[in-house]
């Protein structure tokens, strides 16, 4: 089963991502910041990231473009889940690597319909 790596700072988004993900059967991971995020995804390839935005520290844009430009990590798909609405944050993320972007609150049907996206390739 797919392993995803849930990066976010607040533990009451990590505990509502995981249930939601590991209902569907995945397996996850989490990361309470960037740095930690990019340690573990290293670490771990993960099958799939979802990533905040606004982290203490490394924040989620930074956080992504160094995967993404990281030849150990650079094939594992980030998806940004962020409460950062504007159009401009979504087009910015996606030019830092990410594969889609998804604005807080997320249900969980659409969470789990996007990382299934994200994972088929």
């Amino acid at each position: 089963m797919a392993l995803i790596l849930i990066v976010d700072d607040s533990p009451t988004e990590v505990h509502v991502i995981r249930k939601a993900l590991e209902k569907h059967g995945y397996q996850t991971a989490a990361a309470g910041d960037g740095a930690e995020g990019i340690r573990l995804a290293r670490q771990m390839k993960p099958d799939l990231i979802l990533m905040d935005i606004v982290m203490p520290g490394v924040n989620g844009f930074q956080a992504t473009r160094q995967l993404a430009n990281d030849p150990e990590t650079k094939r594992i798909p980030v998806i940004l889940v962020t409460s950062k609405s504007q159009e401009t944050d979504r087009i910015w993320g996606m030019r830092q690597g990410a594969v889609d972007y998804l604005v807080k609150p997320v249900t969980p049907e659409k969470l789990v319909e996007k990382a299934q996206a994200a994972l088929a390739g």
